[in-house]
């Protein structure tokens, strides 16, 4: 009997495994792939492309193509159009959505440049890559400088973003600078915020480096110069922060920031601050009002002590006993002698 009760067991445990697997889908992740995928078409020479690379001068029209690969057994219709690149407030990368009204596409930068003509909607057949060209036409009175832009193919509520890097001939100005820089938090939670402004015509990926000075003890340096993980296109405006773990829990500190670029771009802001543990801020605040309002009270009456004391009034003439009292003479000075 013990036997056959742990042949049964076995089998139950075999049912229910089995059922499991049956139930699972066979391929998990794919449920969250979209079953197609889009890229720059690479050319004769060259191999596969992460981004576009595009450059001309105002009023030329530039050419690419954009391979588009279905993966599944059904047909798949995807959707084509420009849109305008921005940076948002921490610096990723980002395109602007379609926007009903503001065009057939939504951008109103570079992104409106781009144009699919009569392929804007693609149907791609099962297991098919179709390689789809495209234009983009720089208008004649653009202005020199990068341009960013992305081709956005969409299908069934996925979307997929190629960058295109489009440069205008002409003069380029790398320029930037700093703002705003503060020393936000208190101890291993301090940090250094600041934010970067990209004053020139050209994308930038900018250098810093951080001297932090303290009025009283000595301050370690935040991290040494790096450059930072983000791409600043023209125009754009990125509020960063550095962590700051050696920060001084009292005193007050200083921090200068030099922020370079290539193709000569260099900025320098300080900013300082009071770092006061905070515990002791109340009770500092507490005692400076203290403190105030005692000296308040001992001016006060001091004021009232050196004020003066009314006294008596001039005694009034008492003529004396033995009659009047005569007046002394008066002699008048005229300069001649008597």
């Amino acid at each position: 009997m013990p036997v056959l009760h742990i042949l049964r067991r076995t089998a139950a445990v075999l049912l229910l495994a089995a059922a499991t697997l049956y139930a699972a889908p066979a391929h998990p992740a794919a449920a969250n792939e979209p079953g197609w995928t889009a890229e720059p078409a690479a050319g004769a020479a060259t191999t596969a492309r992460p981004h576009f690379y595009l450059a001309g001068a105002p009023g030329t029209v530039l050419e690419d193509r954009l391979a588009l690969a279905n993966t599944t057994d059904q047909e798949r219709t995807i959707t084509l159009r420009g849109a305008d690149a921005y940076n948002t407030a921490d610096g990723a990368f980002a395109v602007r959505p379609a926007t009903p009204g503001a065009g057939a596409t939504g951008a109103t930068g570079a992104g409106s440049w781009i144009s699919f003509g009569a392929a804007t909607t693609v149907k791609v057949p099962p297991r098919t890559r179709a390689v789809v060209p495209f234009t983009l036409t720089v208008p004649p009175a653009s202005p020199p400088g990068d341009h960013p832009a992305a081709v956005i193919a969409t299908e069934g509520g996925h979307e997929v973003g190629i960058r295109v890097h489009l440069r205008v001939g002409g003069p380029t100005l790398a320029a930037l600078t700093v703002e705003d820089v503060a020393v936000r938090g208190r101890g291993p939670a301090a940090v250094i915020a600041y934010t970067l402004v990209n004053r020139g015509n050209v994308a930038l990926a900018p250098e810093l480096k951080i001297r932090a000075e303290a009025l009283v003890g000595e301050v370690s340096d935040p991290p040494p110069g790096r450059t930072l993980p983000v791409e600043l296109l023209p125009g754009q405006r990125v509020e960063l922060t550095e962590p700051w773990p050696g920060a001084p829990a009292l005193d007050r500190v200083r921090v200068t920031l030099t922020v370079t670029a290539p193709g000569g771009a260099r900025a320098v802001a300080t900013g300082s601050r009071w770092l006061v543990p905070r515990g002791l801020a109340g009770w500092t605040g507490a005692g400076l009002l203290g403190l105030g309002a005692a000296t308040a009270a001992a001016l006060y009456l001091v004021r009232r002590r050196r004020r003066p004391v009314p006294g008596p009034g001039p005694a009034p003439d008492v003529p004396s006993a033995a009659g009047p009292t005569t007046p002394a003479p008066h002699h008048e000075l005229t300069g001649a002698a008597r």
